[in-house]
């Protein structure tokens, strides 16, 4: 095997943020080899990353990539942005084969000053996908290419998504899980770190998951190549001097808003930064990952930072020994000392993947994810019989809807809890609105009985006024009626919190911090919504976008699903058309004698989705009008420039 030398240095203007952009090549027609953008512009000097590239790119044997342009792509939609880009999903129009390409507004750089960091980031790109070969767990890069007003990077394509919406989707992940995924970003470092770059970036959102479950590393915007020794020199003179330019100002701000979980303290303390901080924001992930929460959380930044700075977090109960264990080997303050040095044993060795094959872990098949509570709170640990996938087949769903669980309740008893008392509560009688809701003659002055609509509405507002009068809830609903309350221990991961839930028409599910009496959010309700009761305490609610974990301290959870499917088929369910009386007979078998519970008409509940469809296009018109209007100032003010 022949040892690789490093790069002899060429005139190294790619990191002088003194250099304008025609100067650096982003003017003009690009011309592409291997992911590297060219530039026709006479002025235009190659830096010795771009010769470094070229040269060993021919050792391997790779052959020159045509120019491409944007007609060379269709563009089908956006899946991702940030502040400085955009990225769509495309197919090449030649080999129809799908790439993620991030699209970068050349004015837009220059005005922020971030042209440095873009470069940056297609030097990373070129040296690990055209020098170095690429890595199965590192997104790789096809091309780049330009016009007149933007850059252009085609790069592999992810199609589940971030590492971030998963576990917003399922809170934490089991210990297996974890062990396989953090693995797989151990693997992924090891590469990088072989390869001399420093990701310094790492979070969740930068790490992709690929249609077959695998995780491909992304995002290199702030990674430090660790072989340059101009941008070695620009950072050392900062520090000696204690000052910034104000390009690294920015890029501090861009990393750390959003993000400053998963920031070490090296980094914040503008001491020199080398691959343990990789393996810091690591650990910051796996604890995450088991716990649902990351260590360290603050009111603000300020406090934040602080925290990371002092090592000021603990470990909630129930986290595993063997991850806790590993977790404070990575979260050391002083880098020397740290899990991942060089001077320390590799990551891999620890205990926490015992059991793993790190050389086969790209053929391995990846665990599905489920979404999975982990025992505390006198609990033992539950998983859902969902896996988290795109869209959500009905008839699965629908064998998850109750099971068998509320089945035998009500087989045991099926006089234990009315269907009434389902959605108002134990303490509401039927009694009290038997007199209204069942009417035996017609009120005076009419010579017919009330119509269904009309004992609904009267009903209905008396219900009302009795609410606003006597509930202390009612602020917090909109003006909605409550249909049942009771207090519930939303839980994420190893954390949880009592709140007072309010399920009402519309429908909605809010829920209310009751001890500073503050309204904290919203359950959304939709077709796709599914409950899943785990026993008398615990119930998930699957919602397309995330699962809600939910304990019951008074152990009606089979009653809280029962309502909450009830109000979700009434509201999103058209049933075949009846007449009246038959829909009169049909919702007193489901609710009893009160058939005004918010149960709308088929025609209402039309009207409701019509309702739901001209807001989402109004915001979709607002949006699009956001973004035109900020073309046509981006370009006043070029124009004033």
């Amino acid at each position: 095997m022949v040892e690789r030398r490093k790069p002899r240095v060429v005139d190294p203007w790619v990191l002088d943020p003194s250099m304008n952009m025609e100067e650096i090549g982003m003017t003009g027609r690009s011309h592409t080899f291997d992911g590297v953008i060219r530039s026709s512009a006479e002025n235009a000097r190659p830096s010795w990353m771009d010769e470094y590239v070229e040269r060993n790119a021919s050792k391997r044997g790779m052959q020159p990539i045509e120019n491409k342009e944007p007609r060379d792509f269709e563009f089908h939609r956006q899946i991702g942005d940030g502040a400085f880009s955009t990225v769509y999903l495309a197919r090449e129009v030649k080999t129809h084969k799908e790439y993620a390409i991030k699209v970068v507004v050349k004015a837009h750089v220059a005005k922020n000053q971030k042209t440095k960091m873009i470069i940056r980031e297609k030097n990373v790109m070129a040296l690990l996908t055209y020098v170095h070969g690429s890595h199965p767990f590192v997104v790789s890069l096809y091309c780049t290419f330009q016009d007149n007003e933007r850059l252009y990077f085609a790069l592999s394509y992810c199609s589940r998504g971030d590492l971030l919406d998963t576990l917003k989707r399922v809170s934490s992940f089991d210990q297996a899980t974890t062990k396989f995924y953090s693995a797989e970003i151990i693997c992924a470092l090891e590469f990088i770190h072989r390869c001399g770059i420093v990701h310094r970036d790492l979070k969740p959102e930068n790490v992709l998951l690929k249609g077959d479950g695998h995780i491909q590393l992304t995002d290199f915007g702030s990674a430090k190549i660790l072989a340059d020794p101009n941008e070695e020199a620009q950072e050392e003179q900062a520090r000696q001097l204690n000052v910034e330019t104000a390009e690294d100002r920015g890029e501090r701000r861009a990393t750390f808003v959003g993000t400053a979980q998963y920031v070490s303290p090296e980094m914040l303390k503008d001491e020199p930064v080398g691959i343990e901080c990789d393996y810091w924001a690591l650990g910051a992930m796996i604890y995450q990952m088991l716990s649902g929460q990351p260590p360290f959380r603050a009111v603000n930044d300020y406090h934040l930072l602080k925290k990371i700075t002092l090592l000021d977090f603990t470990f909630p109960p129930g986290f595993p020994p063997v991850g806790l264990d590993l977790v404070k080997k990575f979260l050391v303050l002083d880098p020397t000392q740290r899990l991942g040095h060089p001077n320390q044993p590799m990551a891999r060795t620890h205990e926490f993947y015992e059991g793993i094959d790190f050389d086969t872990l790209h053929e391995q098949t990846p665990p599905e994810i489920h979404p999975y509570v982990p025992a505390s709170f006198g609990e033992p640990e539950f998983y859902s019989d969902m896996v988290v996938e795109p869209g959500f087949d009905k008839d699965a769903l629908a064998r998850l809807t109750m099971g068998h669980l509320t089945e035998s309740v009500f087989e045991e008893d099926p006089d234990k809890t009315t269907p009434l008392e389902l959605l108002f509560g134990r303490d509401v009688k039927l009694y009290e609105v038997a007199s209204v809701a069942t009417p035996t003659s017609a009120p005076p002055g009419h010579e017919k009985p009330d119509t269904q609509e009309e004992r609904i509405a009267r009903i209905r507002a008396a219900r009302m006024e009795k609410q606003v009068a006597e509930s202390e809830w009612h602020k917090f609903v909109e003006d909605n009626l409550i249909l049942r309350t009771g207090f519930v221990d939303k839980k994420k991961g190893l954390f949880a919190r009592r709140r007072m839930f309010l399920l009402t028409e519309g429908p909605h599910i809010y829920y209310v911090d009751p001890v500073n009496m503050v309204y904290k959010g919203q359950i959304p309700l939709c077709f796709e919504t599914k409950t899943e009761a785990k026993n008398f305490r615990t119930f998930f609610v699957h919602t397309p976008n995330r699962t809600y974990y939910l304990f019951d301290p008074a152990r009606r959870a089979p009653e809280w699903c029962s309502a909450i499917d009830k109000i979700r088929d009434r509201y999103f369910h058209e049933p075949t058309p009846k007449n009246e009386d038959d829909d009169i007979i049909e919702i007193t078998k489901l609710f009893g004698i009160i058939p005004f519970l918010t149960i709308r008409t088929t025609r209402a509940a039309r009207l409701e989705k019509e309702r739901r469809k001209r807001e989402i296009q109004e915001r979709k018109e607002r949006t699009e009008k956001a973004k035109i209007e900020r073309r046509i100032r981006e370009k006043e003010e070029k124009k004033e420039r």
